[in-house]
């Protein structure tokens, strides 16, 4: 579990062919240098297992499934990802509830800069779009963001595409890869947990108001 606080910017040194998944090094001082087998680490938002570590950086298999549904599958040695360790029992929730499950792909589509911040205007995969609101959370490429604004409802054939806009701030800017990106960039999608959680209840419950039917289930680890 985390929390969309990133702890520092890694970067990609290796990537080994393994099956039909990879193995990635990835070189990130702060998490490696107490990092043991088996933890979980978010990688650009994608919740990896560690296969093993040095003082500066450590290992992870990234699965078949995980490369076809996420924007790793576009990294190469050098890429920039986020690094988060999992949150400790007891520590404060300063981002919100993050599991490192990819919900879709995003596509950048607009990058309005201000004077302090720059706003960014991402698509939204169409199974996604009833899950994100205005003032609500998402996680983006493993940040934990507050929508700033979201397009609204469209019947499913009108053509046009989901978005939703997120604003950041100086410190995400610097903190994190999000403020490098461009348009087109892809971006890994992580919808708030109790919106799905919802969403399937929802599914269930036919008789409801306004209750839709099970979108196709998947994501990544």
């Amino acid at each position: 579990m985390f929390t969309g606080i990133i702890e520092e910017v890694g970067e990609i040194t290796a990537i080994t062919p393994s099956g039909d998944g990879w193995r990635l090094t990835v070189r990130a001082p702060r998490a490696a240098a107490d990092a043991v087998h088996g933890e979980s680490i978010a990688v650009g938002g994608v919740c990896l297992t560690v296969v093993g570590s040095t003082t500066e950086t450590f290992d992870a298999d990234v699965m078949k499934q995980t490369i076809d549904v996420s924007a790793i599958a576009g990294a190469e040695v050098g890429t920039r990802v986020n690094i988060e360790k999992a949150m400790p029992v007891g520590a404060r929730l300063g981002g919100h509830i993050v599991q490192g499950h990819v919900d879709g792909i995003g596509v950048v589509q607009e990058v309005r800069p201000g004077a302090e911040w720059s706003v960014l205007r991402i698509s939204l995969p169409r199974d996604a779009a009833p899950l994100v609101v205005d003032k609500g959370s998402i996680s983006v490429d493993g940040t934990s963001l507050t929508v700033s604004a979201v397009s609204a409802p469209t019947p499913v054939d009108s053509g046009d595409g989901d978005w939703f806009e997120v604003s950041l701030i100086p410190e995400t800017l610097a903190a994190t890869t999000l403020g490098s990106l461009s348009v087109g960039d892809r971006v890994n999608l992580e919808t708030d947990i109790l919106a799905r959680h919802v969403e399937r209840l929802l599914a269930f419950r036919p008789d409801i108001p306004g209750a839709r039917g099970a979108r196709t289930e998947g994501g990544s680890r």
